[in-house]
């Protein structure tokens, strides 16, 4: 019985019954229903759903200013340049806080915490930014966007934290798409439907104006209510699974040394430059579009609209389809110099030519896509595991940068040139993310070609440096001596031992680190 009892206790009590270590129900024997039950598909599917509605909010109210644009140009009397600082105001504190946001999340607030605070942070300056328009202060205006600034882009990385949290594996890499087409979703519709709001405000109230405006922008703020709403019901969700599984709170995994950026590799700062490069000439322009296509093409505001959004509605369904592509072919390098070419004709076609623009911006929209899914996943090749955290963190911060900063260069071009020398301003973004992928192309061949490999070279690779590895972890075949050392002391060594170390002066064949073989010899 004892041993039996041991036996027990070694093995961890193994015997849960038959569901395999999974949490019973609240009554006695009875197991969950799938629904309730954290480990099970259909209750991870629900707390999907919330996953992705995390982040609507936030990118619905993002291109608010570029679905309104006129009305806000008209209604608040502005300038582009000042138009454009809404964007800025935006990205100014991200240039810091990419570096943060995993580690507030991990180290400070936790991912449950983090999450409802960062939601606070988008609802709150949306908000302000609509109080702005309403009491016609464009200075809070610019406040709201900074406040809704410092939230949107941590609560993607808590977004990505959860998705790691509860999905594994290649269910991940679906969740990662599901939740980018539902960020595009959530721009796609603003984009569509804020012109249309906006119109209904302005027949209850009578006229347009800045009040029109700002309780428009007051009702996109429902949609970072949802959100936070969404936060909260993450939290209780991801706090009950805890308690059912015994899991641990989930955390971003990034570790941020500043001091590893010495170490980058020139791979890296070419891959820096790509994307600045050519994210700078894609959202201020979207940003600016609607009034664009009004003037040269004649639209109608609610065609403008449409055409503008069309890169995020072909984004939606296409970033899965694309990132799917680009995994099972491999070649990154070609991918993004392809997308980079093809961005830089859908800007000529909208600069020098009268053709009809749903054209080039469906090419912009693939393009988009396909840059994304290339690019982003080219940093995790040329860096190590425990770089990654600063070099994406790094990478975020010079985007930010770069999009502030031509946010407001874009303003002013636009304001004293007008839009043919704004979109050369932006082939010349796209010419310089052109010269720098081509030469991360030779530099990368250069060095073996590791970033342009297929996708069965990498496969092969990494399957013999697994090999390899397990080779490593693998002990070596035991010797004799070896065998020879382990052997327990004899009796006769154990004396010898002990008078050698009373001092007693002893015979060479009786050394007490050859004990075995004295023992041996004194036999004969």
């Amino acid at each position: 019985m004892a041993d039996y009892e041991e036996r027990r206790s070694l093995l961890g009590e193994e015997d849960e019954g038959p569901s395999g270590g999974r949490p019973a129900a609240s009554g006695p024997g009875r197991p969950l229903p799938p629904i309730c039950d954290p480990s099970h598909l259909l209750h991870r599917v629900v707390v999907l759903v919330f996953m992705c509605f995390l982040g609507f909010g936030s990118y619905f109210c993002y291109d608010n200013p570029a679905a309104l644009q006129t009305e806000f140009i008209q209604d608040l009397d502005l300038n582009t340049a000042k138009f454009m600082q809404l964007y800025a105001w935006y990205s100014w504190p991200n240039v810091v806080l990419c570096f943060f946001g995993g580690f507030l999340i991990d180290r400070v607030f936790g991912i449950r915490l983090g999450t409802i605070i960062f939601s606070l942070f988008v609802c709150v300056g949306q908000v302000i930014f609509a109080a702005g328009a309403l009491m016609n202060h464009f200075w809070l205006c610019e406040v709201g966007r900074f406040v809704f600034g410092i939230g949107g882009e941590s609560l993607a990385v808590a977004q990505n934290t959860y998705a790691v949290n509860w999905f594994k594996g290649k269910e991940l890499n679906l969740v990662f798409g599901l939740q980018l087409s539902m960020a595009r979703l959530g721009s796609t519709v603003n984009m569509n439907i804020m012109g249309w709001v906006y119109g209904k405000v302005a027949d209850s109230v009578g006229s347009p104006g800045h009040t029109t405006l700002g309780a428009s922008l007051m009702i996109a703020a429902v949609t970072c209510l949802f959100s936070l709403v969404c936060a909260l019901v993450l939290g209780f969700l991801d706090k009950r699974a805890e308690k059912i599984l015994h899991k641990e709170e989930g955390q971003t995994g990034e570790v941020i040394k500043l001091t590893d950026v010495k170490d980058f590799p020139l791979t890296l700062w070419l891959i820096f430059i790509i994307c600045v490069g050519y994210y700078v000439a894609v959202f201020p322009f979207i940003g600016l579009g609607q009034v664009f296509f009004i003037e040269k093409y004649n639209f109608s505001p609610a065609e403008a609209r449409a055409v503008n959004s069309i890169v995020y509605i072909i984004s939606a369904p296409a970033s899965p389809v694309l990132g799917f592509m680009v995994d099972k072919t491999g070649r990154n390098v070609v991918w993004v110099i392809i997308a980079v070419i093809t961005t830089l004709t859908a800007h000529m076609m909208l600069a020098f030519t009268f053709w009809n623009p749903w054209i080039a911006m469906s090419l912009l929209g693939v393009s988009y896509s396909l840059l994304a899914c290339a690019l982003w996943p080219m940093v995790a090749f040329v860096v190590p595991e425990h770089q990654l955290g600063t070099a994406y963190g790094f990478m975020q911060s010079i985007q930010n940068l770069g999009l502030a900063l031509i946010a407001m260069a874009a303003g002013a071009i636009l304001d004293i040139r007008g839009y043919l020398f704004l979109e050369v301003f932006f082939s010349t973004c796209i010419c310089l993310a052109l010269m720098a992928v081509v030469t991360l192309y030779f530099v990368d061949y250069l060095k073996g070609g590791d970033l342009n490999r297929s996708a069965s070279a990498r496969a092969k690779l990494q399957k013999e440096a697994t090999s390899d590895a397990e080779m490593k972890r693998r002990p070596s075949k035991p010797t004799e001596g070896d065998f020879a050392r382990l052997t327990p002391m004899s009796a006769f060594g154990l004396r010898n031992r002990y008078l050698s170390r009373l001092g007693a002066q002893l015979p060479d064949h009786c050394s007490t680190h050859l004990s075995s073989l004295a023992h041996r010899s004194v036999l004969k």
